[in-house]
């Protein structure tokens, strides 16, 4: 099971980044493209300001982060994996 979904987009590099970062240590996840999802474009805004901001991350216990460094999704997941 995955603990955290990013949204995100294909152009965008801060999400490219996260991605490769996280690839680096095997963590699972799922992406959303909001640029081909309009409830999950609509859900990004509605938690940042009316703003599309990605990479926009929603882990499995209903919390999120935007433009969250790596590491900070690694303990996130820790914690997730623990509870």
């Amino acid at each position: 099971m995955s603990h955290v979904t990013i949204y995100a987009t294909d152009w965008c590099p801060y999400c490219k980044n996260l991605r490769k970062r996280l690839d680096r240590t095997e963590h699972a996840y799922d992406v959303i493209d909001v640029e081909q999802d309009a409830d999950a474009a609509a859900w990004v805004e509605s938690v940042n300001g009316g703003n599309r901001v990605v990479p926009t991350v929603k882990y499995s216990d209903g919390t999120y982060a935007t433009n969250p460094e790596a590491s900070a999704v690694r303990r996130k997941i820790a914690e997730l994996e623990e509870a």
